[in-house]
């Protein structure tokens, strides 16, 4: 899809993290936009300024709620799953709904939201999904299983779908950013990402997210070289990442405390 410019682009999280920075950035290229996210006071304050953006309210956690967004949406030409909460810590001290609730938010939401919307994409010729997956989603480590899990299977899904759909018309790009700062988690936290992940800013994301949209690319890593290299060859780095003995995740009470935001 070479143009994003008067094509409705539905973006999901667009509240929190990066969220804004999508949405501003899809604004300036023209995009008519649908903001989707559990606050709704800070939905349409965004959309005074994003005008003529609409907004639904939906918390994507819950099934029911995935499907009556797909449904208020409408004909959307891009969707942008950016949705997600955080998930880290040692496996035993999470409860199955805390599972179930990263599982729901971070893979299935995106998948039955593009299940909802791709046939609309195909009878039509033309489309985009984009996938907010993460580094992570290449390089497992400790303290991070669930999260890891969830973004390990968005990116599987978005490159086998990519595959699925070769000459439909649709575009499938998974985005896969290293720790962003000054929005999100680690800029609220103030906690400091592994030595070996490296750092972005938010409009390095908002930026790739729109060149795979308009060069069709299946697969973006948002960081440094040296952290790019890194997800190529993880069993060899996770030795190393140990060594060093810095955390990259912040105490789970904390993720929960922004999760519930």
């Amino acid at each position: 899809m070479k143009e994003i410019k008067n094509r409705t682009v539905l973006l999901t999280g667009a509240t929190g993290g990066i969220g804004p920075h999508l949405a501003s950035r899809l604004h300036v290229e023209g995009a008519s936009l649908v903001l989707s996210g559990r606050n709704g006071a800070e939905l349409e304050r965004m959309v005074t300024t994003l005008a003529p953006a609409r907004v639904i309210v939906a918390d994507l956690s819950r099934p029911e709620e995935v499907e009556r967004l797909a449904a208020e949406a409408g004909v959307v030409d891009v969707l942008i799953a950016n949705a997600a909460v955080p998930a880290s810590g040692e496996l035993v001290s999470f409860s199955v709904e805390e599972i179930d609730r990263a599982l729901n938010v971070n893979l299935r939401s995106a998948m039955v939201l593009v299940n909802l919307l791709l046939p609309g994409m195909l009878s039509r010729g033309t489309g985009h999904i984009v996938l907010m997956a993460s580094i992570q989603g290449k390089m497992p480590a400790a303290l991070v299983s669930v999260y890891n899990a969830t973004k390990f299977g968005l990116r599987g899904f978005g490159l086998a779908l990519g595959q699925e759909l070769r000459h439909s018309g649709v575009g499938v790009s998974v985005i896969n950013p290293t720790y962003v700062r000054d929005a999100g988690m680690w800029a609220e936290t103030g906690i400091t990402p592994h030595p070996l992940a490296g750092q972005v800013t938010p409009d390095q994301v908002a930026e790739a997210v729109v060149r795979a949209i308009k060069q069709n690319r299946p697969e973006v890593d948002v960081a440094p070289l040296g952290t790019r290299l890194a997800a190529a060859m993880p069993r060899l780095v996770a030795p190393m990442a140990r060594r060093l003995g810095a955390t990259a995740f912040p105490p789970a009470a904390v993720e929960r405390q922004l999760a519930k935001r």
